[in-house]
């Protein structure tokens, strides 16, 4: 289990908190008939918040999950290089 350290998990919560807030945004949008250019917009800052959420919490778990534990490597690094590019 990864655990981040409080400064990022304060950091990784408060871009998650503001991506929900922009997913209700598009939801109104949407529900108003609102110009597609607009909510096509909303959903790429969304999408930008989700990533770097997920930048940071794999950033800040790297050095965890690539440590050895009970003698077995948690994460080899193919498997890492594949959590970044899911995100890519």
């Amino acid at each position: 289990m990864v655990e981040l350290p409080p400064e990022t998990m304060g950091t990784v919560v408060n871009r998650l908190r503001r991506a929900q807030g922009q997913i209700g945004g598009v939801l109104r949008m949407i529900e108003e008939g609102r110009d597609c250019q607009d909510i096509v917009t909303q959903l790429a800052a969304v999408s930008r918040a989700l990533d770097r959420a997920g930048f940071a919490i794999i950033a800040a778990g790297l050095k965890q999950c690539l440590v050895e534990s009970g003698g077995e490597e948690t994460l080899d690094s193919k498997t890492m290089e594949k959590l970044f590019l899911s995100l890519a």
